[in-house]
C-alpha cells in the first residue's frame, strides 16, 4: 500500500497535500483499490464555501458510490477536469494526476487534526 510521508490524511480515506493556505484533495491509494475500477467523479461544488467534512461530490466505482468529504472548510477553488473524460485516473495514479479539488483554507489550525502518514498506517492496521 503507497502512503506518501509528504501528506496528510483523513479517517475517510482522502490525502491532502498542502501548499500554504490552498491544499490539493484526492482518494488514497486504499481507498481506489477497496472501491475498484472508478467509472465518474462528480465534484458540482466548485467555487463553493464548505464547511469540514462536508461533502464535496462522490465517486461511482462499478459496485458502489461512496460520498467525498472536506478535509477542511474552505472554498473549492478547482476541480480536477480530466476526471470528466478519464476518472480511471484515479485508480492509476491516485496521488498524482488523480488528484480530486483543490481547496482554499479558511481555517489551517484545521491542518493540524489530520493525521501524518503513520498516523494512517495505524488506521488502515486497525491499531
Amino acid at each position: 500500500m503507497n502512503i506518501p510521508k509528504n501528506l496528510k490524511y483523513t479517517k475517510d480515506h482522502e490525502w491532502v497535500l498542502i501548499n500554504g493556505d490552498q491544499v490539493t484533495v484526492g482518494i488514497t491509494d486504499f481507498a481506489q483499490s477497496e472501491l475498484g475500477d472508478i467509472v465518474y467523479v462528480e465534484v458540482e461544488t466548485a467555487g463553493e464555501d464548505l464547511d469540514n467534512e462536508a461533502v464535496f461530490g462522490s465517486v461511482e466505482a462499478v459496485k458502489t458510490v461512496s460520498d467525498l468529504f472536506m478535509p477542511v472548510s474552505g472554498t473549492v477553488e478547482f476541480f480536477n477536469e480530466e476526471l470528466e473524460a478519464t476518472p480511471e485516473l484515479v485508480n492509476d495514479d491516485p496521488y498524482g494526476a488523480g488528484w480530486m479539488i483543490k481547496i482554499k483554507v479558511k481555517n489551517i489550525k484545521e491542518i493540524d487534526s489530520l493525521l501524518d502518514s503513520e498516523a494512517y498506517e495505524e488506521l488502515l492496521n486497525g491499531n
